[in-house]
């Protein structure tokens, strides 16, 4: 069963398990989703109903689980607890949707092995490591706990 699938059924029986949190987080999900086929179906220019494949999909869900975490970050430092708590609820719902997330050793043996293997030397080499690390971690680690921890290893 494809994931977009996955998500509207799992919609289906929150709606009437009345799981509300779960009905909105899910509702905004595939809108999202549906959002990034009407975009992919504009750019190739056909009439036929184009789908979004499992990987396309993942990236949707990346993208709203990071909106997410952004947001906990703005709320703690707004001393907004009710909001922080709120949105770590939601980011929950949308992580159940990831692949399993690499722990932070793993990230950091795949960004030396990169750095190796591009020959980086320093913070310019940057776009180059993550070149290479991308399409190896892509839905399983932080994009924003990646260039940290990349920037960190450069700049030693």
């Amino acid at each position: 069963m494809e994931l977009k699938e996955k998500i509207r059924l799992n919609l289906n029986s929150a709606l009437k398990e009345k799981r509300t949190l779960e009905v909105l987080v899910l509702r905004q999900l595939l809108a999202a989703i549906l959002n990034k086929e009407k975009e992919k179906r504009f750019k190739a220019k056909e009439e036929k109903d184009i789908q979004l494949t499992d990987e396309e999909v993942i990236e949707v869900i990346s993208s709203e689980a990071k909106k997410r975490r952004e947001s906990i970050f703005e709320f703690g430092k707004g001393k907004r607890q009710d909001l922080v708590e709120k949105e770590k609820k939601e980011l929950e719902i949308l992580e159940k949707y990831l692949p399993e997330q690499l722990p932070e050793e793993e990230i950091r043996k795949l960004i030396k092995d990169a750095i190796e293997k591009t020959d980086a030397k320093e913070i310019k080499d940057m776009g180059k490591v993550m070149a290479e690390l991308m399409p190896k971690i892509k839905g399983k680690a932080d994009g924003t706990l990646v260039s940290k921890i990349v920037k960190e290893l450069l700049e030693t």
